[in-house]
């Protein structure tokens, strides 16, 4: 056997914790402090929590204060957000901080996953961390078996509160009770009894979104108006985007009623939200406040935001003109063109069918293109030749109302489904129970229940189509009683108006001889 010596190198670098070891200069030694609330019960904690650290880390004479880094109301299932806890992270990698002190793993993280992996990270680079409750420092080698453990027990104390917390949420929706986000909800505020109370000035601002997308102003062109006149956002924001004004648009809180659980959480962890696509069930409370707009006006407006999808393409509005005049040779929107040039003063603008030119660059469109200047003066051409029969208009306009946009014998058709519905899932009910109860021959119980549920479908259809059906008319009704008011105060214009070309005209549709023929609102077409 070989004789092998082994000769042994003694340590001159103690081992760095904080129990065994004192340094002979200061260490530098960081706190990190978090509430997950923002009540002011739990800010009161989180102003002691920095105090008590202050105060903790200048009392000790080997330790020099780094800083306290803190989060406030943010929760701790993971560290995405949390921009106290990353900075901190990366002043220690950088080498600026040797130790860190904090209350506990769950204050730390309640992610498994976060919690080792930031703490092997400040391991490498040298960084220690002291959690207090647990009195634990991590460059002892026997605690990272705990530190999983405790890490995995906080991870599940958070599954465990956000089950808690979304059940009792959907038991709030399940009992009816609305909740808004009211620090930045439009119109709302929170009232006394817990339900949207109108806020007057605010309600303005929704009733003027709704009057402008009526007089046919788009989602663009309403933002710009709502920027322009110095009206701020729901968060307090001076620009208005056409994403805010959509919403606006199409949340029923404005009539009155509230679908609760349109999204939901995906994942505890990452709080990853989506669209409640039938994965969970909604809850429709109907008129479960005081609407800001009538049921049918919304109504109207769902159909109008409708008919304006079947016109395909990107409806935007960038000037009143945009989306209204359409080519007479082949059915696309005019766009507006810039005939560019060195010298301004041959620089122009004009509007011509955005399907002139074929992908070959080769012209397959016959229309001629026109400027705004001739368009505003054919459009007053148009409208003093409408006034001057305004009064028989009206009164046209009028019986049009009565009898192309009456809802009553669809109301009738839509209760009689209705009622038929609630009898087939009554029936339908009963068979279910039958089947539980006792035997029954399986094959003819489920040809049975196959014509419930086709009736079922069929009548569901037919709702709809009503329903539709009716949106569309009261969207009409609406139309013209706009226009007719828009009218009756009118005489012969001089000058061409935004307003009162949005309030009046559907369409202008560009022959190819260069005729304009202008579509009005109440049906009437002439062309010049």
């Amino acid at each position: 056997m070989r004789n092998v010596q082994v000769q042994v190198i003694p340590a001159k670098k103690p081992k760095m914790s904080s129990k065994n070891f004192t340094p002979t200069g200061k260490r530098k030694v960081a706190a990190y402090a978090r509430v997950s609330t923002d009540s002011e019960e739990q800010l009161n904690s989180y102003r002691s929590q920095v105090d008590y650290y202050t105060n903790y880390i200048n009392s000790r004479a080997d330790w020099e204060l780094v800083s306290v880094y803190t989060d406030e109301g943010i929760t701790a299932v993971n560290t995405k957000h949390r921009d106290g806890f990353n900075r901190m992270i990366s002043d220690a990698v950088g080498g600026k901080i040797d130790l860190i002190v904090t209350k506990s793993v769950s204050r730390f993280a309640r992610n498994t996953v976060d919690s080792l992996t930031n703490i092997r990270k400040l391991k490498e680079h040298g960084t220690e961390v002291y959690f207090e409750k647990e009195n634990i420092w991590t460059f002892d080698p026997s605690v990272e078996i705990l530190l999983t453990v405790l890490s995995s027990l906080s991870q599940e104390e958070s599954r465990s509160i956000s089950e808690n917390v979304t059940w009792g949420k959907r038991k709030a929706m399940q009992d009816g009770h609305i909740s808004l986000p009211w620090s930045s909800f439009l119109g709302y505020e929170k009232g006394e009894d817990g339900l949207p109370k109108i806020v007057p000035e605010q309600a303005e601002i929704v009733r003027l979104i709704f009057t402008l997308f009526m007089n046919g102003q788009t989602y663009h062109s309403i933002a710009r108006e709502l920027t322009s006149r110095g009206i701020k956002t729901p968060k307090g924001k001076e620009k208005w985007q056409p994403a805010s004004i959509r919403n606006v648009l199409t949340n029923e809180t404005y009539r009155g009623s509230k679908r609760l659980q349109k999204t939901f959480c995906t994942n505890y962890l990452t709080k990853h939200k989506k669209v409640n696509e039938g994965e969970l069930p909604m809850y429709y409370i109907e008129e479960s406040h005081e609407p800001i707009i009538s049921p049918d006006e919304f109504d109207a407006v769902q159909a109008e935001i409708e008919r304006r999808k079947e016109l395909g393409g990107s409806i935007r509005c960038i000037t009143p003109f945009s989306s209204k005049i359409i080519c007479g040779d082949c059915g696309a929107f005019f766009g507006k063109k810039t005939w560019s040039s060195n010298n301004e003063k041959y620089r122009k603008s004009i509007w011509r069918c955005n399907a002139r030119y074929d992908v070959k660059g080769q012209r397959s469109c016959q229309t001629p293109h026109i400027t705004e200047d001739e368009i505003k003066c054919r459009f007053l051409e148009a409208f003093n030749e409408l006034m001057q029969d305004k009064k028989n208009i009206i009164e046209d306009c009028k019986t049009a109302q009565k009898l192309l946009c009456n809802t009553t014998e669809l109301d009738k058709q839509i209760a009689e489904l209705e009622s038929e519905l609630h009898l087939v899932e009554e029936i339908a009910m009963q068979a279910i129970n039958e089947n539980k109860r006792k035997a029954v021959d399986q094959t003819k119980w489920t040809e049975r229940n196959e014509k419930y549920l086709k009736r079922y479908d069929e009548i569901t259809n037919l709702l709809e189509q009503l329903d539709r059906e009716k949106a569309e008319r009261v969207g009409k009704a609406k139309i013209i009683a706009r226009f007719i008011k828009s009218i009756s105060k009118q005489v012969a214009v001089s000058e061409f108006d935004d307003d009162l070309w949005f309030a009046v005209i559907e369409n202008v549709v560009v022959g190819i001889d260069g005729s304009l023929t202008f579509k009005f609102k109440n049906g009437i077409e002439i062309k010049n």
